[in-house]
């Protein structure tokens, strides 16, 4: 995966369901774990939440915070 991939992913809204309209990056690991057990969609946005699955499950979310093309508002609120 290259770094542009990775940027892209984090900074992709999700465009469907509950959490519609926001960061990929911003899902709450719950949500990608559900997709994970019963598959993630075979796309695109597929490889981008299998790839947010990985980060949540490694805790480097906060690493990647400063690739954000915009604030988060749920990453940053977070622990508090």
């Amino acid at each position: 995966m290259s770094q542009q991939a990775l940027i892209e992913a984090i900074n992709t809204m999700m465009p469907f369901g509950k959490y519609r309209g926001r960061l990929l990056l911003e899902l709450p690991e719950p949500y990608l774990v559900w997709f994970h057990s019963n598959g993630f969609p075979d796309s695109k946005l597929g490889q981008q939440l299998a790839l947010m699955y990985e980060v949540k499950l490694n805790g480097l979310e906060t690493m990647l915070v400063p690739l954000l093309k915009r604030p988060s508002v749920y990453l940053n609120n977070e622990g508090k």
